[in-house]
């Protein structure tokens, strides 16, 4: 009893305390008990391994096991091994098993490391005994003598140790006693011993009670009732031939096979050595593997061994007599290994995406290989195609780990499926398969490249901005942001202009377009360098050269160098009367700025006074005499050559050669003035013209706005005026017609209307006047004199006009024409007729359209049609005799007044009219005039 005392303090000391064992190859060793609740400690991993707290999260810790159930987990918040799923010794191992544990990995990743932890599962007395059947009955003949044994099914606890079956014990002990003995494997051998004989006739039933107690705190027992048949005489049992029988079966026998024979002997006869053999005390799974045959002892396999589930088989065989006398004997059979398990391949961990610039020896993957099969038939080896830039490395054993052997390059091999065989060492191997997919991610180490190493772009001068030019095209063979590209330009000076300036690009497209239009005349060739650059971190980026080629166009007209077009002073070529034919008379030189064809000139003669005369040289401008220069020849001839040049389509531009035919240089001065007249006059022309409408322009628009706002001030004025009295109506209101613009210019219609009302009267009325008449003056284009024409009309009597009738007769004076100052007329030039003294200054010119301008503005209203037309002033049979000289005294028609070049002469004041007095508004009745235009002043075309 002290003994065992001894050994229940031990058991509970090693159930209370947890130890652990660190192994020289990372493995630590705990210790639990059986049905521990989930979440009881089992261990302080972190201690134990020696690591640091947030190793657990920055390794990711976590549990693995090879069977994939969990009964053990890892607390992350604590770093402890604790109790996942509650665990039952006699479940997970056999009771023929002294000590029962199991086995998992701690693993750690970033670096991935591994620590085998093994858990011994501590048995405690959670298991009654129990017998096989609650009630057994005996048959025992009454002839049996004191101290015959009989066997009994002895009773099954699944715990080890102290908490298995420790003693059994009977009730009552009037007939018999109870003995026990140990025996090979397992369990007691229990009989009944009797210890007074039995008498049928006194006792013909005998009820007893057997009671097996285990060893545990506190204890548990399980009892089996026996019903003992009295019988006739029987009084020799069956013996088996062995008291055990053991034999080996590899697991792939087949089913229905014959495994083994038992035998036993009964000395009895008749029917009292007639012999049964039945499984004694058995569980299901023995029934589910074997069967026996009661009559012949043949033990058959009925179901499938497996190695891996079990190696020994162990379970009792019982003879019984017909007398119930009966013996029984342990049969084990063992199992052994053949290699039906292929291996098995479990993924620990995995990184599915790598980059292309992982240095060898990166890890990949890690896997556990695992084998149910034993020795060689479980050892196994693990293998990737060796064409692959990957390896296998094995640290433990079972685990290996996928690490790249080479560099990495995505664009040459953007995945890579890694095929990994294990292969046991069975004969034949068996294997087993995994593939992985792993893709290559991709970093930014390749620089854009362009199609070309430099682009031409041919662009035609004068193009429109924003013009599409040119696009260019860059590759890049990383991948998504890394190969996203981005055009830019690359600002440099070109001649003075900054490449921005020029051109713009779509930093997306590529596409070129002009910012300005070209000149090729300026710039024939430029320049630019493009960049373009990815989206990597850092970006990558490649220049290329884009030159831009301007092509002419016919832009330019030709540009006549010689003869110089000179303003003021008169250029001309002597011919000599003598000049034989093809006589060189000048040469007409030009040039054209563009280029090729269209800078190719010739020369064509488009107007002269003697076409037969001349001719000129298409390709060089030569103006040579066609004929024989004769006296009949006029001496001022004039020549207009045109310079063509050869683009499409083509553009010109004209000379005037002034050629005199003579001998002499006085007889070329008898008419240089009119060459000189001519060409001042067609030269500046233009310029006066545009000067002068455009100043009679201005002058007529301020009058019209001044007019319109005096009217509509004194419209309200009236409109106020007349409003007080209640019932006075209103009297309309009839603009004049200020202005009808056509072809003249001028005012067409007048009209004149008398208004009579008071400031009290209810009445008012107009009056309306006929429009005064209008003088017309014609103009003889000949310009050799002037016929004036007046129309009488009638004058309004109540119409007080102070105004000095204006002269009839606008001819000029011989003093007053056309001429030299003070220069009368003579036989030989009519009278206004003659030659300039001094051609008219430009300000001289100026002056006298301004004064032309300043009587226009003051006779808008009076004026008739063709009075004041500038049409006719100019008009092509207009020419410079009817100019008057301004720099003599300067007429205003309609007037008395002389302007003179004189200061000291005094001039006439214009006449104005007199308006009418205020007061004569506030006086009733009266007749008030209305508003009346004034006399129309006659002009010439002058």
């Amino acid at each position: 009893m002290g003994e065992i005392s001894f050994l229940a303090r031990l058991s509970g000391a090693l159930l209370v305390c947890v130890h652990l064992l660190h192994c020289a190859l990372g493995q630590v060793r705990y210790s639990v008990q059986e049905e521990m609740p989930p979440g009881s400690f089992v261990g302080d991993i972190l201690k134990d391994l020696g690591l640091e707290f947030k190793r657990l999260t920055t390794g990711k810790a976590r549990v693995f096991t090879a069977s994939g159930r969990e009964y053990v987990g890892l607390d992350r918040d604590k770093g402890h091994i604790v109790v996942k799923e509650r665990m039952d010794r006699e479940v997970l191992c056999s009771s023929a098993i002294s000590t029962c544990s199991i086995s998992f990995e701690i693993i750690f990743e970033n670096p991935i490391e591994l620590y085998r932890v093994t858990v011994e599962i501590l048995d405690v007395n959670d298991n009654s005994p129990a017998f096989p059947k609650g009630e057994i009955q005996l048959e025992i003949s009454e002839s049996a003598s004191a101290g015959a044994r009989f066997s009994v099914e002895s009773a099954v606890d699944p715990d080890v140790g102290l908490n298995g079956i420790q003693s059994y014990s009977i009730h009552p002990t009037d007939h018999f006693s109870l003995k026990t003995q140990s025996r090979a494997g397992s369990g007691k051998k229990v009989e009944l011993v009797l210890q007074t004989p039995l008498d049928r006739e006194k006792e013909e039933h005998v009820y007893l009670t057997i009671t097996a107690s285990d060893g545990g705190t506190p204890k548990r027992s399980g009892t089996v009732k026996i019903h003992v048949i009295v019988l006739d005489i029987n009084d020799s049992p069956p013996i088996f031939e062995k008291d055990d029988y053991r034999l080996s079966v590899p697991e792939n026998t087949a089913k229905g096979a014959l495994l083994l024979t038992v035998n036993a002997t009964d000395a009895d006869t008749a029917s009292n050595a007639h012999i049964g053999y039945y499984f004694e005390h058995t569980t299901p799974k023995i029934r589910e593997l074997f069967s026996i045959d009661a009559s012949t002892g043949e033990v058959r396999l009925v179901g499938e061994l497996d190695f891996e589930e079990g190696s020994v088989h162990e379970f009792k065989i019982q003879a019984k007599d017909q007398g119930g006398l009966s013996d029984s004997s342990e049969v084990v059979i063992e199992v052994t290994d053949v290699n039906d398990n292929a291996p098995k391949i479990t993924l620990m961990s995995f990184s599915n995406t790598l980059p292309e610039n992982s240095p060898p020896g990166t890890v990949v993957a890690m896997i556990n290989v695992q084998d149910s099969d034993s020795e060689e038939n479980g050892k196994v080896t693990c293998l990737i195609d060796r064409s692959l830039p990957f390896r296998t490395e094995s640290s433990l054993n079972n685990y290996y780990s996928i690490v790249t052997d080479s560099s990495l390059d995505r664009e040459q091999m953007a995945e890579y499926n890694i095929t990994i065989t294990a292969k046991d060492g069975g004969q034949p191997p068996l294997f087993n398969t995994k593939t992985l997919l792993v893709k290559i991610s991709d970093i930014n180490d390749h620089l854009p490249q362009f199609e070309h190493e430099s682009y031409n772009a041919y662009i035609t001068e004068n193009n429109s901005p924003s013009l599409s030019l040119l696009s260019v095209k860059a590759n890049d063979a990383d991948l998504g942001a890394n190969a996203r590209i981005s055009y830019f330009l690359e600002d440099k000076d070109l001649n003075g202009a900054l490449a921005s300036t020029l051109v713009s690009i779509d930093s997306v497209s590529g596409m070129l377009y002009a910012l300005k239009s070209f000149d090729y005349e300026q710039v024939k060739s430029f320049s630019i360098t493009v960049k373009a650059q990815d989206g990597g971190s850092p970006p990558l980026s490649t220049n290329t050269t884009v030159n831009f080629i301007i092509q002419d166009q016919n832009d330019n007209a030709p540009q006549v160098l010689y003869p110089v077009q000179t303003g003021g002073s008169l250029v001309a070529e002597m011919v000599p009367r003598s000049a034989e034919v093809g006589y060189l008379v000048t040469k007409v030189v030009a040039v054209d700025v563009d280029s090729g064809q269209n800078a190719w000139l010739s020369y064509k003669l488009q107007k002269a006074t003697d076409r037969a005369l001349f001719e000129v040289g298409l390709q060089n401008g030569e103006i040579r005499t066609v004929r024989q220069v004769t006296d009949k020849d006029a001496v001022k001839q004039k020549l207009t050559v045109v310079v063509e040049d050869n683009g499409q389509p083509s553009r010109s531009a004209t000379v005037n050669i002034n050629v005199a035919v003579a001998d002499s240089f006085p007889e070329v001065l008898s008419e240089f003035t009119d060459f000189t007249h001519d060409k001042d006059y067609n030269d500046n022309l233009t310029f006066y013209l545009v000067l002068a409408l455009a100043v009679v322009s201005f002058l007529f628009i301020v009058s019209i706005i001044a007019i319109l706002s005096v009217k509509c001030y004194r419209w309200r004025h009236e409109r106020m005026f007349y409003k007080s009295g209640a019932n006075l109506p209103v009297i309309p209101y009839y603009p004049p017609l200020y202005a009808d613009v056509g072809g003249t210019g001028t005012l067409q219609h007048v009209y004149n209307y008398e208004l009579c009302g008071t400031a009290d009267s209810r009445k008012s009325d107009i009056k309306f006047v006929p429009s005064s008449s209008q003088s017309v003056l014609s103009v003889d284009l000949g310009g050799i004199k002037t016929a004036p024409r007046q129309n009488k009309h009638t004058v309004d009597p109540d119409v007080d006009i102070e105004q000095k009738p204006p002269n009839t007769d606008w001819r000029f004076t011989q003093n007053q024409r056309p001429g030299p100052s003070g220069a009368a007329a003579t036989p030989e030039v009519a009278v206004g007729t003659g030659p300039w003294p001094n051609p008219p200054t430009e300000a001289e010119q100026l002056q006298a359209l301004m004064a032309a301008a300043n009587e226009v503005s003051e006779a808008t209203n009076t004026l008739g049609p063709g009075t004041m037309g500038l049409s006719t002033r100019y008009s092509p049979q207009f020419t410079l005799q009817h100019v008057p000289d301004y720099r003599q005294n300067v007429y205003i028609p309609g007037s008395t007044a002389t302007l003179t070049a004189n200061p000291q002469q005094p001039q006439q004041a214009l006449p104005r009219l007199r308006s009418l007095p205020p007061s004569l508004n506030h006086q009733r009745p009266r007749h008030l005039p209305a508003r009346r235009s004034p006399p129309r002043r006659r002009r010439s075309k002058d």
